[in-house]
């Protein structure tokens, strides 16, 4: 079989992954329904811009920033039937004290931007309107590695 007909990238004649095609198609996928990074490398200093759509249908969207999905430093969850933006925090498993923020400027089927700026103590979310939403670094780290977002179509996101 040539190297050309093998599916995978290659290096010369080796298959070293996924073809082009089905990782595309993977990633679309991923980003319309639930998105993971586990090695964000996200500093203390750092912000992290997101661009996408909520979905139609949900009741709430989810972004998570920490250590893992059981250590949470963030977790932004607004809740449309609730009209309400929650953060808290989430130390293996055990969840904090709620933060509440009553300004909701976006709802499902809307085009959204939000950055997160980190700092040692605090987390500052930008919403779409320019609003923000402050929120303690409870659990003190200054190197995040987990990002996990769920209904939200991401379209873009981006580390600076």
């Amino acid at each position: 079989m040539e190297s050309s007909r093998m599916s995978g990238w290659q290096d010369g004649s080796r298959v070293m992954g996924p073809s082009r095609d089905s990782l595309k198609a993977s990633v679309l996928l991923l980003l319309q329904e639930k998105f993971e990074v586990t090695n964000l490398n996200m500093k203390s200093g750092m912000s992290l811009k997101i661009k996408g759509k909520i979905h139609e249908n949900v009741d709430r969207i989810t972004i998570n920033l920490g250590q893992g999905k059981d250590k949470l430093n963030l977790h932004f969850n607004p809740r449309f039937n609730e009209s309400s933006i929650v953060c808290n925090s989430c130390d293996g498993g055990h969840w904090g004290q709620e933060q509440r923020d009553s300004h909701m400027c976006f709802s499902p089927g809307a085009e959204v931007k939000f950055t997160v700026a980190f700092r040692d103590n605090e987390f500052k979310v930008t919403l779409p309107d320019g609003h923000t939403v402050t929120f303690p670094n409870r659990l003190g780290h200054n190197h995040l590695h987990y990002l996990g977002m769920d209904g939200l179509h991401v379209t873009s996101f981006k580390l600076e």
